[in-house]
């Protein structure tokens, strides 16, 4: 099952999220209203996400 969390307890409990995120190498989540709005990834799959290809 993934990793959830909606954005109200985002608010709540962004600092344990984040460091989930950083520490454990957690994807998470984010919803709204039970649909997916966004994702908090780790720094090096955003790096591997974010160079160019070829």
């Amino acid at each position: 099952m993934p990793n959830e969390i909606s954005a109200r307890k985002l608010r709540e409990n962004l600092a344990a999220t984040l460091n989930d995120v950083a520490v454990r190498g957690q994807t998470i989540w984010v919803t709204n209203h039970g649909r997916r709005i966004a994702a908090i990834v780790p720094v090096p799959l955003a790096e591997q996400i974010q160079q160019p290809s070829g």
